[in-house]
């Protein structure tokens, strides 16, 4: 796995997974976190540092107001329950995205996570919350022109590299492979990484994320080590 170290994932269908059972959508909310689980125990395995979830974008407020509220409790939940354990397997818990936004008590708890875990270097498993990859490039823009009332940049400074150093976690490496699961007629990039995923190998399943276990995942991980990875260059 030495050229795949950052897997991103577009998490998908947890609510058509529910109404094939003729249940609410929140029980597929409930039975994705298991794949969630899942996911960091394989990239585990495999050895490989970095796991991104697209876990709530900025177009998620848009749904009814009920499920919004469940899913930010259930969020908060849940990294009030998992977080002792991934601190020990040191695992850090990392979140990009308009996170002051987050309603009170989901974002103290998620910032309480980040603080524990900060040190922690076996996997980087970063939360994509109320995130939108349009979003994350206007808030840079924003930020260089704020500073460029300091700095003056001479408009040669103006590059990939000075754009990337302004975004939400300029550290965080590009991915090498995105998946996006219940890809069935929905293979788009839904606003999603926009800048880094320039060269990304990109995998579309049909599966339903709470159907997205190990060997799902190592499906997606069997095509991307098939391809080769040129990036414009001639073989």
């Amino acid at each position: 796995m030495a050229d795949l170290k950052h897997v991103a994932i577009i998490m998908d269908g947890n609510g058509r997974w529910a109404r094939k059972r003729g249940l609410p959508r929140i029980v597929g909310h409930k039975e994705g976190v298991e794949s969630v689980r899942s996911s960091v125990k394989t990239v585990q395995k495999l050895g490989i540092k970095y796991l991104t979830l697209y876990t709530f974008s900025t177009e998620n407020w848009q749904r009814p107001e009920n499920e919004v509220n469940f899913l930010m409790k259930m969020l908060k939940d849940l990294i009030i329950r998992e977080t002792p354990a991934m601190h020990k397997e040191g695992i850090r818990i990392n979140c990009i995205g308009r996170i002051d936004e987050l309603q009170a008590g989901t974002r103290d708890t998620l910032k309480e996570a980040v603080a524990t875990t900060s040190q922690n270097d076996t996997i980087v498993m970063t939360l994509c919350l109320n995130y939108g990859g349009r979003s994350e490039i206007i808030d840079a823009v924003r930020r260089i022109l704020t500073e460029d009332r300091k700095k003056k940049f001479d408009l040669n400074e103006v590059n990939e590299d000075l754009i990337t150093k302004y975004l939400y976690d300029p550290d965080l490496p590009e991915p090498d492979l995105m998946i996006r699961t219940g890809a069935q007629s929905r293979e788009r990039i839904s606003n999603f990484l926009l800048w880094q995923i320039a060269y990304t190998e990109l995998y579309f399943t049909e599966t339903l994320w709470p159907d997205f276990r190990e060997k799902e995942f190592m499906k997606a991980i069997g095509d991307f080590e098939k391809r080769e990875r040129l990036y414009g260059r001639i073989k």
